[in-house]
């Protein structure tokens, strides 16, 4: 990218995803997207499916231009910013790099895309205008209220820590009856544990589990120096049911 766009200043958002984890490369994005320069072009590259006919995209929004694969990598993120203005396909031979072998699309075809449009280029130089309402979907999970109160959450992301990111946020809560500084019930598979709800992490009590809301505004699991996730045996994906005072779970 500076060899085609000199001067240009490139922030790197991460490289620790694991593997092929295209939704985990989803939720980083939305992550950041809040926080990122206004008018940024971003490259994303989480590709499972790269030499395949999966298409590789330009999506501009209002505040931002992404750059990627339509895996649903992009449309969470895409969606966050109030959704696309424009989409291109990048087909132009004219903005790719002799590429070797068709297997590292993200230095052959997207890192060129996005050094085109960071140097000032035209979207439309890139490829072929398509529908945005044809965006592959992202692949995250939506929160649900069960009969009787309970809320069936997801974990989103498990930090270094060990920290648990749920998909709720504390608004989710307070409408499910908890109040902050009050007792909850989270359910892991077969194991039920008593919770409450505090606001900083050393609140918590010895081997005591907390819910609070992280430094992106969602719910969390905690303990206080230790791995909620290592000692609940939850990674990202687990189903977690968490229950306000009250709340009862449907047979």
């Amino acid at each position: 990218m500076l060899g085609l766009a000199p001067g240009v200043d490139v922030i790197d958002l991460t490289h620790d995803l694991a593997p092929h984890d295209v939704r985990a490369g989803g939720l980083a994005l939305v992550r950041a997207v809040q926080y990122l320069p206004e008018g940024c072009v971003v490259l994303a590259v989480v590709d499972p499916g790269v030499g395949t006919d999966r298409r590789l995209l330009a999506v501009e929004c209002d505040a931002a231009t992404f750059v990627g694969p339509d895996n649903g990598l992009l449309a969470p993120a895409v969606a966050l910013l109030g959704g696309a203005r424009r989409v291109v396909a990048l087909t132009s031979e004219a903005h790719r790099l002799p590429a070797p072998g068709p297997t590292f699309a993200g230095r052959d075809v997207l890192a060129p895309a996005a050094a085109h449009l960071a140097a000032g280029g035209l979207l439309e130089d890139l490829g072929e205008v398509v529908d945005p309402a044809g965006l592959v979907p992202g692949l995250v999970g939506l929160p649900n209220v069960l009969d009787g109160g309970a809320l069936a959450t997801e974990v989103w992301w498990v930090d270094r820590f060990g920290n648990c990111q749920l998909n709720i946020g504390p608004d989710d809560l307070v409408a499910a009856g908890a109040t902050p500084g009050g007792p909850l019930e989270v359910r892991c598979g077969e194991r039920a544990k008593a919770a409450r709800w505090v606001q900083a992490y050393a609140e918590a009590r010895p081997s005591e589990l907390v819910v609070l809301v992280d430094s992106y505004g969602l719910v969390a699991l905690a303990l206080d120096r230790r791995s909620a996730a290592a000692e609940y045996g939850l990674a990202a994906g687990s189903p977690v049911l968490v229950l306000p005072p009250g709340a009862t779970v449907p047979p």
